[in-house]
């Protein structure tokens, strides 16, 4: 089953490094088309001045069976009767999977989500060549109603040292059904992912509001984030 997965994976590395631009039209539905649209012109919104437009950059990996991307949701913050700013919510790593439907081909529709804590970030950037992450998430774990729903990320080193396996599965006892995402990734992509958490970790639990004194409050700053951006997670 390694072996397998390792030659999807050189397969679509080399795919991607031949055709570049080709693959990415190639790659995106018209759901995708459509959400690519709505990113370029919060984009150019930004760059003319907007700064309270959404930034949309994920890093997205491709590959046969499945692709996932990574995007950081901030933190969430509200005025105390001081003036200053109280830390409401901690923020995410969204890491968002969808399956393919064809030959480079993905079903929006059928995505599914999972945020890991700052916590589980750190589990994430700490991982060696050899190493093991497992991440079980349950909204309902300390109630009556646990086990309804559950979703388990599973990232697991290639035998050879020659990638990652990441793998998804969501649980849904009430509906019966049970969804599976794996993704093999290359060393290279690991390592991005790694260096981009890294980078996002002081900002998703709200340090750069503490050496950043250009925000000039919750109200009127681009890092104002909707806390529902938080629960995506569990939209399905």
């Amino acid at each position: 089953m390694m072996k397998l997965w390792r030659s999807r994976n050189l397969s679509s590395q080399t795919l991607l490094s031949v055709k570049g631009g080709d693959v990415r039209d190639a790659l995106w539905s018209h759901a995708f088309e459509s959400r690519a649209a709505i990113s370029t012109s919060i984009h150019d919104s930004a760059a003319k001045g907007n700064s309270t437009a959404r930034v949309i950059a994920p890093y997205t990996v491709y590959k046969g069976k499945a692709a996932f991307s990574v995007t950081p949701l901030l933190p969430t913050f509200s005025k105390i009767d001081s003036g200053n700013l109280k830390l409401d919510r901690r923020g995410a790593m969204m890491l968002t999977f969808w399956p393919a439907v064809g030959e480079r081909k993905y079903d929006w529709e059928k995505r599914q989500r999972f945020a890991l804590s700052p916590t589980e970030v750190g589990s994430l950037i700490s991982m060696g060549a050899h190493d093991v992450s497992e991440f079980f998430h349950d909204p309902s774990m300390l109630s009556s109603n646990a086990g309804q729903v559950s979703k388990k990320l599973y990232i697991k080193a290639l035998d050879g040292g020659n990638g990652y396996m990441i793998s998804l599965t969501v649980s849904n006892n009430l509906l019966k059904s049970n969804e599976r995402f794996n993704v093999p990734i290359t060393t290279a992509e690991f390592a991005v992912l790694k260096t981009a958490c890294s980078f996002a970790l002081p900002h998703i639990i709200g340090w750069d509001w503490l050496t950043n004194r250009s925000h000039k409050g919750i109200e009127g700053s681009s890092s104002k984030v909707n806390p529902k951006l938080l629960d995506l997670e569990w939209d399905r």
